[in-house]
Formats: C-alpha cells, structure tokens, sequence
C-alpha cells in the first residue's frame, strides 16, 4: 500500500475509521474482526504496512512475527481461556483481502458451533 492509499488497518491505525481495540503496543494493534467467523474473532495487525504477506514479514522481520504470535497467545489466554487457531491468509486465492500482514486469532467451542476439526 502507498501512503496515497493506505489500507483499512492503517486507517485504523490512524483512528481514520474506528474499531473495537482490544490490545496494542508500539508495534501492533488488535481489535475484533467486524465479520466474526468464531465466537472469538481478533486481528493481530503491525502498525507498518510495510509487509503485505506473512511469508515477507518472516524473511524481513523475524521478531516482529514472533511479537505478533505472543500476543495472540496473550489474547487468547485473555478471550477464550488460551484455546485459539491461528489463521494468516496469505494471497487472493487463499482468502486474503488486505494486503496488509495480519493475523486471524480463532477461538470457540464445538458447542457453539465454530472451530470443529
């Protein structure tokens, strides 16, 4: 993305579009997912948009991914009692819709009707 076009999560970021913020750092922000597919449904996201994928955020910064999966663990200890998936899209045909590395923390129970397998 180009600062001329930034992303939605920048534009959350910035405070441009509001969103239901549940954790954030210097370096990440989360916030519940406006069209839920679980009873919990958070997005682990960097401030930079620099990466638009999770496999150049790995080659390029290694720590910052790791920032990002330890506080998906901390909300998920926090939201659904440490149980969680961990989901990133990476590319259109695999369900990514913005280009802007981020991170699906899935949690719920078979009785909810969410998350089986």
């Amino acid at each position: 993305m180009s600062i001329e076009n930034p992303s939605i999560f920048s534009k959350i970021i910035s405070r441009e579009i509001p969103a239901d913020i549940v954790a954030e750092t210097d370096t990440l922000i989360a916030f519940r997912d406006v069209a839920p597919q679980a009873p919990v449904h958070l997005l682990v996201v960097p401030k930079s948009e620099q990466y638009a994928t999770v496999s150049q955020l790995a080659a390029s910064d290694p720590g910052l991914l790791a920032e990002m999966v330890l506080m998906a663990q901390s909300l998920a200890t926090e939201h659904a009692q440490g149980d969680y998936r961990l989901v990133f899209n990476s590319g259109e045909r695999a369900g990514q819709t913005v280009f802007h590395v981020h991170a699906h923390v899935l949690a719920g129970t078979l009785e909810e009707g969410t998350l089986a397998g």
